[in-house]
């Protein structure tokens, strides 16, 4: 197990696989997070959805209201981290039938 798996995150991440529609990860997230975090989140994945396009990291940093540090953060993590939001990429890309981005 990685050190930052944890019994607890393991616990979050099962709450969240019992989610089957929408309305319900998003009471959810409402329920879990303060409108900040979630905003702030909805924030890194509107980042991640640029990149995935190939938009610049200036234009994503203006876009989008966050740092071109925090662009360069996430860039890390899409293309070296732990593969977590490329496979959500995928999978999202599967479901529209849209091919994957550069």
């Amino acid at each position: 197990m990685k050190t930052w798996q944890t019994l607890e995150l393991k616990k979050l991440a099962k709450a969240f696989l019992v989610l089957e529609k929408e309305s319900d990860v998003l009471n959810f997230l409402r329920d879990l997070c303060t409108l900040e975090e979630l905003e702030a989140f909805s924030r890194r994945w509107q980042v991640v959805e640029l990149l995935n396009k190939g938009i610049s990291y200036r234009l994503i940093a203006e876009k989008t209201g966050v740092s071109t540090a925090t662009v360069t953060r996430i860039a890390h993590w899409l293309t070296s981290g732990e593969g977590g939001y490329r496979a959500v990429i995928e999978k999202l890309l599967l479901e529209t039938g849209k091919s994957r981005q550069p």
